[in-house]
């Protein structure tokens, strides 16, 4: 915002910066100077109908999918393949498509992905925004509400083709436990129970997890059953990239609690990759044994 200050020589910030108004920093963004917001940018010819221009791939911004979010014991998992794809080309293979919102929330981006990144920015600004003003940190029906209206803001770029359809996901902390929130392109808001999925491979990650989600699992055992579903994502949906053995990169993963925001440490993923692909040899289809150790032991404990 800085060349909307250079009117003033004595360098003192405009009016409406010192103005009591709305906790919502989008709204005063909106407010003040609208074209700074991702869902006023003007498109350039090309990119508006999405149809290439040169080779593969050329004209067409890079997609972010696929994301997978679960609830378990003590919070939510949520993990995200590092794809990013422009046409048939591979445009990035380490993209983060998980990112942390505030100290008990996070989201993850599919779709256009420069557009899904500004906007996950924006949110994270728009979280600190306001417990700075009003003191408090906002509740996870307040995030997840604020999200939902800068998502309804960017539908005139998806009709335009530049579709965002974030996943967000967090700890309550008046309700005590994990939650996760789904949404469509026009803002709408709906509340996922156990686990959800965003992104083209969705739809294979949805399957997997239904066979190996067990209520009541460890956090281990979770992250274990995200990495499943985002390989059987990954087997059957080109723009989806499972992890990448040779380059060494795993999948983003991210694990809120009570006790906050945690980003699984490569380190941690590592041999939980190297353990998934050993049990998938010979049996790439999968192997439904892998919640076995962990929810038996927590269910013959309860009886």
């Amino acid at each position: 915002m800085s060349s909307h200050l250079h009117g003033d020589p004595s360098g003192r910030l405009p009016a409406a910066f010192l103005r009591p108004g709305s906790s919502s920093f989008t709204d005063f963004v909106r407010e003040y100077s609208p074209d700074l917001l991702p869902s006023s940018r003007r498109l350039p010819g090309g990119a508006a109908s999405g149809m290439p221009t040169g080779g593969p791939g050329a004209g067409q911004p890079p997609h972010a999918t696929t994301i997978v979010a679960l609830v378990f014991a003590d919070g939510v998992v949520m993990a995200g393949d590092r794809r990013a794809t422009a046409g048939p080309m591979i445009a990035q293979r380490d993209i983060q498509k998980v990112f942390q919102t505030d100290e008990h929330s996070c989201a993850g981006i599919a779709g256009t992905a420069g557009l899904a990144v500004e906007m996950v920015r924006l949110f994270q600004v728009e979280l600190e925004h306001f417990e700075k003003l009003e003191g408090a940190l906002m509740s996870f029906e307040g995030k997840a509400n604020r999200l939902s209206a800068m998502i309804r803001g960017n539908l005139g770029m998806a009709l335009q083709g530049l579709a965002v359809v974030p996943l967000f996901a967090g700890y309550d902390l008046d309700a005590g436990r994990g939650r996760i929130v789904g949404y469509d392109i026009t803002g709408g808001r709906s509340e996922e129970h156990d686990h959800h999925t965003v992104g083209s491979g969705s739809l294979f990650a949805r399957g997997a997890l239904k066979k190996l989600y067990r209520p009541g699992m460890d956090e281990a055992t979770t992250v274990r059953v995200a990495l499943e579903a985002l390989w059987d994502a990954a087997d059957d949906d080109s723009a989806t990239g499972g992890p990448d053995l040779l380059r060494k990169i795993w999948p983003v993963v991210a694990v809120v609690t009570a006790d906050g925001f945690r980003r699984v440490g490569d380190d941690e993923l590592e041999p939980v990759v190297e353990a998934l692909v050993a049990g998938r040899r010979g049996n790439p289809g999968g192997n439904p044994g892998i919640t076995g150790a962990s929810a038996g032991t927590q269910q013959s404990q309860e009886a």
